[in-house]
């Protein structure tokens, strides 16, 4: 069975029609800098109703260009779960924070799927380890009771995907680690904790940095893959 990161290199079609996937590429590219603007300046300027209309957009829009990249579908799903987290916690909604919040971690088993079993350092792991256990032991005393063994249970499974994604490369790695800091600075504010100025900026911008980073990991670590096994076999 082929691996999940073993896809072809869209970049090396030489057909007729290989200009076409690259204006798609393009075109999504310009709209998601352009959402990416939007949401984040409208965050900093205080405009709910940008950051109502940006934020619902750049997930699908990196979502579609990381297919037309052809990426691994355990990628496009990831992002796509991390898409419904992002519509849900648009709400204020107690079911809703919790709805949103399992999409990320079905998003997050899809991440640990894409990773496979590649090697990571043990060393990493051991400081997410520490990590997880100094963070939740500080956020829980100020988490709502019917809150509390949900985040520990999200933050387990947002840790080990974190540490996993070290497997596909420094860049995927940095993702990983940007993505919990995101999700730690949503806990705070659950928490209680004090809250840097304009809290929901900082929390968009590690995200948005996160998941392009897990997807330009991933699609670089893919294609590289592909290289070493074209080599190999020029070599048989």
């Amino acid at each position: 069975m082929p691996h999940l990161l073993d896809v072809p290199h869209p970049d090396e079609d030489a057909a007729p029609g290989a200009r076409r996937p690259s204006r798609v590429r393009r075109t999504l590219l310009a709209a998601l800098l352009l959402a990416v603007l939007v949401d984040l300046g409208s965050l900093l300027l205080g405009a709910e109703l940008g950051h109502q209309v940006a934020k619902p957009l750049l997930m699908p829009l990196l979502a579609g260009y990381a297919v037309s990249r052809r990426a691994p579908r355990a990628l496009v799903a990831g992002l796509l779960f991390g898409w419904g987290g992002d519509v849900f916690l648009l709400s204020d909604a107690d079911w809703a924070f919790l709805v949103g919040m399992g999409s990320f971690a079905v998003g997050h088993v899809c991440y640990l799927v894409l990773f496979g079993r590649r090697r990571t350092g043990a060393a990493p792991g051991v400081a997410y380890g520490i990590a997880l256990l100094g963070t939740v032991a500080a956020l829980w005393p100020g988490l709502p009771d019917d809150l509390r063994i949900p985040v520990a249970g999200y933050s387990l499974l947002l840790t080990a995907m974190a540490y996993r994604s070290g497997a596909l490369g420094p860049l995927a790695g940095a993702g990983g680690a940007l993505f919990l800091l995101s999700d730690s600075l949503i806990a705070t504010g659950v928490a209680g904790w004090p809250q840097l100025p304009a809290p929901d900026f900082w929390v968009m911008l590690t995200y948005i940095a996160a998941q392009w980073l897990l997807t330009e990991g991933t699609l670089r670590a893919t294609y590289g893959d592909r290289r070493t096994k074209a080599v190999n076999s020029d070599v048989r």
